[in-house]
């Protein structure tokens, strides 16, 4: 059985892990600038380029990217599975804000680029999860 030669510093769940945990924390701190003055759980948001995020959207993402922070820091093995696990919830959420979007349970100002963009994380989360490096 042959072992793989790849580090796991550069492993590609670390790699993407790291990646997308600095982009959504970075969206979610952009999102407090533009959110003033938006209710927390407003069911309208305010527009961050061509997202819609309220107060709740900017602090699930900053969350999100925390933990996808952390979990890359903490190893291959760690990021495997937390892409995994954020790549399931975005995809739910990515399906379920397709049925939400114009509803009283769209707490977190979803719209369709929000959905296109939970999906796409999603595959792409669900995808380098499943090469477990």
């Amino acid at each position: 059985m042959g072992t793989s030669v790849q580090s796991t510093s550069t492993s590609p769940n670390r790699v993407l892990g790291a990646l997308f945990g600095a982009v959504y924390v970075l969206v979610g701190l952009v999102g407090f600038a533009v959110t003033a003055g938006t209710g927390f759980a407003a069911t309208e948001g305010s527009h961050l380029l061509i997202f819609e995020v309220n107060p709740l959207h900017n602090l699930v993402h900053v969350g999100v990217g925390a933990l996808l922070g952390l979990a890359a820091w903490r190893g291959a093995r760690y990021a495997a599975g937390v892409n995994g696990l954020v790549g399931g919830i975005y995809l739910l959420v990515g399906v379920l804000g397709l049925f939400i979007t114009s509803s009283a349970l769209n707490l977190l100002a979803l719209n369709h680029a929000d959905n296109v963009l939970h999906l796409a994380s999603a595959a792409v989360l669900l995808g380098v999860s499943l090469t477990r490096r």
